[in-house]
């Protein structure tokens, strides 16, 4: 790389920087110093930043120099609720529609999936998309997956709505006609009663997620290599942390090894903050209770540790954010239980994250926490927040900062908020969940995406949403002017999930003494047009003064990840979310698609000349 006006100094000394990075449009999220041309990196942290040739004494025959050719800088992106570890698991296994501009695409890559898929395993479409985006504006029939993957399971998951199985997927997962509709779920049956290969969420999504783990795991080593490359995906993206949301079907310990044994060997590249969710309902005090005698939060290093306990706590007081679905009426009493589950944590030092997606729920949650508040135990040092949050009102917003309690909030709207708005009108998706109203009150929010089972875990998705309130669709849920601006919503995605694990004085900000976790740009996000924001990928990603990934003028610098496993993996062969140059020739083949179907509509007298929006009567009840 061109390194003019930068000369090693004769021998390396204690004193030399590790990596410098100059010649950028440094962002650093420090008030003190908002900006910087040149970040050196010492041991991990950052050494010293400022101009080219302020940097220059630091540079030493073992230094590596990056030129960022002008790009933009920000501190590394940390995701404050992702399902990190249970995504790693099962990342190498999916078919990844995220991105994906018209549903023709989308059945293509089935179909070519379906022809390396070995019998026995299923091919797994798990999150990261929505029917909005694609050019035809629909959902796929259960017979175009039938024709497409005649022989191979196919399972379809499309939100926390409902999912797609085509036949041989019903047979592997064992439904008939005599198959029970498990609680708060339907599986849809045809006038002779057997199943049609649609689930519904009714409104709770066990069916589906239940469903979803009737298909065969990978083995021990599969899922380190799934991991590793799922971090790397992450990485290209910009990501140098996240907070793991726990959830279910990951249970503690045996699903956290994996992350476990990668940070032993020094083979994280992403920073996790990690969660504990009981998983078994009637039994969450019990779980709790042992967690509680065994192990501490902030056990664990910079790289991985634990954070507390969440996202559910007892499962009675979990309500499902499925919008489609009438808003979930709570069962009586559950207040009881989350009251012994909440003192329990907090009289041991555990700080712990909540669900709540509705109002309602919450107002009866901080009653429970105003009556612990009487006995002393908040405000407390014990970090804990509300995930999600959609529909808080002011009235709550007041009384979650009188309990000294934050937020994390994702861009479930980015795919939701359809639903949502027609549900419950354009006024209340305007301000859902209302981000200006949190931070005017001062309080701690963070962002990120709640993926990976519904949400993408791109997040220049999220903060395109932040910024302008769009649907990946592009429905505008926001009127201008009730979102934030950029430098907000970076700062919600950096240093605010730092507080969330009281991290902020080390991580989310680019200063001395600081993590050394950065990302170099592909477009500036502060400068481009807003459009633009969902295409931005980092082109050198730096955890720990380590390159974790480097593309573009940058490719070769990072470290070697090893083959993805199995051979037959989607991942391998199409990648995980589409790059820049994939995405635009995606646009382009939506367009034409787009035209096409139209122009076919109309020649069967299907449609008239005026556009009008898709609608499946299977998805509306």
């Amino acid at each position: 790389m061109p390194v003019a006006g930068l000369v090693p100094a004769a021998r390396r000394t204690p004193a030399h920087a590790d990596l410098v990075v100059r010649n950028a449009k440094v962002f650093t999220g420090d008030p003190d110093r908002p900006a910087a041309r040149a970040v050196a990196i010492r041991d991990g942290r950052v050494a010293a930043l400022g101009d080219d040739n302020d940097l220059a004494h630091l540079v030493g025959p073992g230094t590596r120099v990056v030129d960022a050719l002008g790009r933009r800088v920000i501190p590394g992106l940390n995701d404050s609720h992702l399902h990190v570890i249970r995504g790693g698991l099962n990342y190498v296994l999916e078919l990844r529609w995220d991105g994906a501009r018209s549903l023709r695409h989308a059945l293509s890559m089935l179909r070519e999936q379906a022809g390396r898929t070995p019998k026995g395993q299923w091919i797994r479409v798990v999150g990261g998309w929505t029917a909005e985006q694609f050019a035809e504006r629909r959902m796929p029939t259960v017979a175009e997956l039938n024709a497409a993957a005649p022989d191979t399971p196919v399972f379809v998951l499309h939100l926390y709505q409902s999912a797609l199985m085509n036949r041989a997927a019903l047979r592997a997962a064992g439904y008939t006609r005599d198959t029970p509709d498990p609680r708060g779920g339907q599986i849809v049956r045809g006038r002779d009663g057997e199943p049609t290969g649609i689930l519904l969420a009714a409104p709770g999504a066990l069916l589906l997620y239940s469903t979803l783990a009737k298909a065969p795991a990978l083995d021990q080593a599969d899922k380190r290599t799934s991991t590793i490359h799922f971090l790397r995906e992450l990485n290209r993206f910009g990501l140098t942390s996240a907070v793991d949301a726990a959830g279910g079907f990951q249970n503690f310990p045996d699903d956290y090894a994996t992350v476990t044994d990668l940070a032993r060997s020094g083979e994280l590249t992403l920073r996790i903050a990690y969660h504990l969710f009981p998983q078994t309902a009637g039994q969450e005090l019990a779980d709790l209770r042992r967690w509680t005698e065994t192990v501490r939060p902030g056990d664990g290093d910079e790289w991985l540790r634990l954070n507390g306990a969440g996202e559910n706590l007892t499962w009675a007081a979990a309500d499902f954010e499925n919008f489609s679905e009438p808003r979930p009426d709570l069962g009586e009493g559950y207040e009881t239980q989350l009251e012994h589950a909440v003192r329990l944590l907090t009289e041991n030092g555990w700080g712990f994250r909540l669900h709540a997606t509705y109002d309602e729920t919450i107002r009866r949650d901080l009653a429970v926490f105003e009556k612990l508040a009487a006995d002393g135990l908040f405000p407390s040092d014990n970090r804990w927040l509300f995930d999600h949050a959609e529909t808080v009102s002011p009235d709550s917003l007041d009384r979650i900062a009188a309990l000294g309690g934050a937020l994390s909030v994702q861009n479930r709207m980015s795919f939701q908020g359809t639903a949502f708005r027609d549900r419950y009108g354009a006024a209340a998706a305007a301000h859902a969940p209302p981000v200006r109203a949190m931070l005017d009150r001062g309080l701690t929010v963070a962002a990120g995406t709640d993926a990976t089972r519904v949400s993408s875990y791109n997040p220049w998705v999220a903060l395109h949403w932040l910024v302008t309130g769009r649907t990946v669709g592009g429905t505008a849920l926001r009127p201008g002017g009730s979102g934030v601006d950029r430098e907000t919503a970076l700062r919600l995605y950096t240093h605010g999930g730092a507080h969330l694990t009281g991290e902020q004085d080390v991580k989310g900000i680019l200063r001395a003494g600081c993590y050394g976790d950065l990302a170099v740009l592909s477009e500036d996000y502060l400068e481009v047009p807003e459009e633009a924001i969902p295409r931005i990928e980092s082109v050198l990603t730096v955890v720990n003064g380590r390159i974790v990934h480097a593309s573009a003028e940058h490719e070769g610098l990072a470290e070697a990840a090893p083959p993805i496993t199995p051979v037959w993996s989607p991942v391998a062969h199409f990648g995980g979310y589409p790059t820049g140059a994939h995405q635009a020739a995606l646009v382009a083949e939506a367009a034409a698609e787009s035209a096409l179907h139209r122009r076919w509509r109309i020649a069967r007298g299907e449609s008239s000349d005026e556009a009008t929006p898709f609608t499946d009567p299977c998805f509306f009840h």
